[in-house]
């Protein structure tokens, strides 16, 4: 109906800009105009004496604005107005036919594949007929890259990926220059290296090509489950609880149940029941296992294939964990002998991953040390010095008061957690907290409370313990894998022997537990910040020794407990040089970042190390990479590598300054093929309706492709030549000057003026 009313087509109009062909100045037409407007009005005003009452005013002032439209009209006509576009030159400029040839183009829908729906546009409906009449037109196929093809029976749709950005950008290179008209893109848009980057989007604006995307495939499944990501701790210690927070969309089983598992090459860890939400979402669910023995675990995350799924191959995804062979240290000073420090001290000694060395002090001048690796070590009671008191991974101070400690070693601890990364917890007595002075101490910015401002906040008064939400889903307080079990087991525990007012909590903080006294409501018992590098925490009691003591004797809550605080504690803490990748498991993709961040004894950064990476990897792989310094982050190195094989790599990163080793680190990741394509299959067409928005192309349908090559006619990129459309002729003008006339004659016959 548009090309019928205008004589062309919206493209025209859009692309194209309005002219006058007449000899004539366009000031004279506007003059025309006005004075024929004007010469219009005096008959109507003559008119107002002789017409009815009813055609006063407003409707003879309609009359006349009919009848200076209709002139303005015939005037603009006589002028020659037109549009004038820019075409493609024929046969001279070219066309590339860029088509999706990764493995998700070949998923069947609708009993046919999204490649077959591509050929029968290409083919069946010609539009390759169609382009070859007016340009030269180039094909390629692309998955992680682009490559050209002469004959569309070259497109196999084998490839594993799907990397638009890269393809574009080669197809760009390629073709530079070449009188590139435009560039059509069949494919699904699910793209698996996080969309079309501004670099390439910059290239193609540069160059002038517009990218008509083509949408293959549906926007939306029926049935169909997807694990879109898990999050869990690239590192973790020996018989740790590691919890993997699992990311699930689905469509068309809501309200179903399904089943999270994860497995290892010869075993599962764990298996928890979940309830699917509202189609589209995306829903989290968190998974507890045990890590086990030191080594590294393949994790297969998996929700079990439900019965009418469409694509059951994005159902699993695989994760790497680090199980840690090394045994972290914790210095706990105490200010006085107590239940608490016995009870502890009997936990840690259960946990083979964990050395506790512990200073008691049983006089204002005597101490007795524990878990000491020579007669010298803390010979002067706690550290004064950086390499003595930096060697531990977590400090734990007792009810001892603030006072007791130096400014050099108050100094130093702050440092211990913000420098060194390193974990202190604040334990609750007569001397500890607001009672010890640690309200007005330099250690009060890192604590995660604001501590009363006042004494007397000790009181050996029973109280009973509650889980708070953050704690329900803390490892640190998961003394039961099922979360109901867990938090019925905290409810049973025997009360507190005493507690510590302990204030409030910061805005970061995460308060765990908080502890019931009868008659004085609800106080912050176990609570956590970040602080710097490290982490801090305060527990706000020294009586959980009664959980142990009235509680039989294989029930081990209270070693659990301390045992996994303690873990969060040291956990994160890390070495002088920490080797990591963003991505441990490349999906179809052998690009590696390997990072160090690399420290002096005393964990300032170091800058003027030499860092290398040894590699070994599947097939006899052996390589050293040098990392080189990041300009942007003092003390960190980076470097790019390609894993060309795939399977599974380990690095080993070592940094030195001159002959001295500053340290080493290992990591490792995997390279899995054939597994990207499974996930995100469905169309992206936000995607695909961007990149054609940003380059000036238009986003189509694959079964509507009618108005294509017009569009790309309009194309002002490559070889061009003006063309004028005359405006004067269109259907619409005529249409325009009869309803005017006819409208104006009507309603002189119903007002009654002649």
């Amino acid at each position: 109906m548009f090309e019928f009313l205008f004589n062309y087509s919206r493209t025209v109009f859009s692309k194209g800009s309005f002219v006058l062909l007449g000899a004539w100045p366009v000031w004279a037409l506007v003059a025309c105009i006005l004075l024929g407007a004007a010469a219009l009005a005096v008959p109507v005003w003559r008119m107002r004496d002789r017409a009815s009452g009813r055609a006063r005013g407003v409707r003879l002032g309609l009359l006349w604005l009919m009848q200076s439209m209709l002139l303005a009209i015939v005037l603009l006509m006589l002028w020659q107005p037109a549009m004038s576009v820019a075409t493609l030159k024929p046969q001279q400029n070219i066309v590339a036919v860029v088509v999706d040839d990764s493995r998700s183009m070949a998923l069947n829908e609708d009993g046919k594949t999204r490649k077959e729906k591509a050929l029968e546009a290409l083919n069946n409906k010609g539009l390759l007929e169609k382009l070859g009449k007016k340009f030269q037109v180039r094909m390629y196929r692309f998955s992680s890259g682009a490559e050209r093809m002469e004959k569309l029976d070259q497109w196999k749709v084998e490839g594993n990926a799907t990397h638009i950005g890269e393809s574009l950008a080669q197809v760009a290179a390629e073709s530079s220059t070449l009188p590139i008209g435009a560039v059509v893109l069949f494919s699904d848009g699910a793209d698996n290296a996080g969309g079309v980057d501004l670099e390439t989007i910059n290239l193609l604006k540069r160059q002038r090509i517009p990218v008509h995307t083509v949408g293959v495939g549906r926007e939306r499944f029926d049935k169909d489950v997807e694990v879109t990501d898990v999050q869990t701790a690239a590192r973790a210690l020996a018989d740790s609880r590691v919890s993997a927070v699992v990311t699930v969309k689905q469509r068309g089983y809501r309200s179903a149940k399904g089943r999270i598992t994860i497995k290892t090459d010869n075993a599962t860890l764990a298996s928890q029941e979940m309830t699917f939400q509202a189609d589209g979402t995306l829903q989290t669910e968190t998974v507890v296992f045990n890590a086990g023995n030191a080594g590294l675990r393949n994790l297969h995350v998996s929700v079990e294939p439900l019965q009418g799924e469409e694509n059951a191959s994005n159902n699993t995804v695989t994760r790497l964990v680090t199980v840690e062979n090394r045994k972290p240290r914790i210095l706990y000073i105490e200010g006085e002998p107590k239940w608490e420090f016995k009870f502890i001290r009997r936990a840690m000694d259960e946990d083979r991953t964990i050395e506790l060395t512990t200073i008691l002090r049983t006089t204002q001048n005597k101490i007795y040390r524990q878990g000491i690796e020579n007669p010298k070590e803390l010979e002067e009671g706690f550290p004064a010095k950086v390499d003595e008191l930096f060697q531990f991974q977590g400090i734990i101070i007792g009810g001892v008061e603030a006072a007791y400690f130096t400014t050099t070693q108050m100094e130093l601890l702050k440092q211990f957690v913000d420098r060194r990364g390193g974990g202190v917890l604040f334990l609750a007595g007569r001397s500890g907290l607001s009672d010890g002075g640690w309200n007005r101490s330099a250690m009060a910015e890192v604590l995660p409370l604001n501590l009363p401002d006042k004494k007397g906040t000790f009181h050996r008064d029973p109280a009973t313990v509650e889980l708070t939400p953050a704690g329900q889903e803390s490892l640190i307080c998961r003394l039961e894998e099922n979360p109901e079990k867990n938090a019925e087991r905290w409810k049973k525990l025997p009360y507190l022997a005493d507690y510590q007012e302990s204030g409030t909590p910061k805005p970061g903080a995460v308060v765990l537990v908080d502890s019931i006294v009868s008659g004085k409501g609800k106080y912050p018992l176990l609570v956590t910040q970040n602080y710097g590098r490290g982490r801090a925490g305060v527990m706000a009691t020294q009586g959980t020794w009664r959980w142990q003591m009235l509680q039989p004797l294989a029930d081990k809550s209270h070693e659990m407990f301390w045992q996994q605080l303690m873990r969060w504690l040291v956990q994160n803490t890390p070495g002088r040089v920490v080797a990591s990748t963003p991505k441990p498991v490349l999906d179809d993709d052998s690009r590696v970042t390997l990072r160090a961040e690399v420290r002096d004894r005393n964990y300032l950064p170091m800058t003027d190390a030499k860092v290398t990476a040894n590699i070994i990897g599947p097939q006899g792989v052996a390589e050293q990479v040098e990392l080189r310094p990041d300009p942007l982050t003092p003390g960190t190195f980076v470097s790019e590598w390609r894993a060309e094989k795939a399977g599974a790599y380990l690095a080993e990163v070592l940094a030195k300054r001159g002959e001295e080793e500053a340290g080493r680190d290992v990591i490792n990741f995997r390279r899995e093929d054939g597994v990207a394509e499974n996930f995100g299959a469905e169309q992206n067409r936000e995607l695909l309706e961007k990149l054609a928005a940003e380059t000036g192309g238009k986003y189509y349908k694959v079964d509507d492709l009618a108005k294509l090559p017009e569009e790309i006619s309009y194309s002002e990129a490559g070889i061009t030549v003006r063309e004028t459309k005359d405006l004067w002729n269109m259907p619409v003008v005529f249409l325009t000057l009869l309803l005017l006339k006819a409208g104006e004659w009507l309603l002189r016959r119903r007002w009654g003026v002649v």
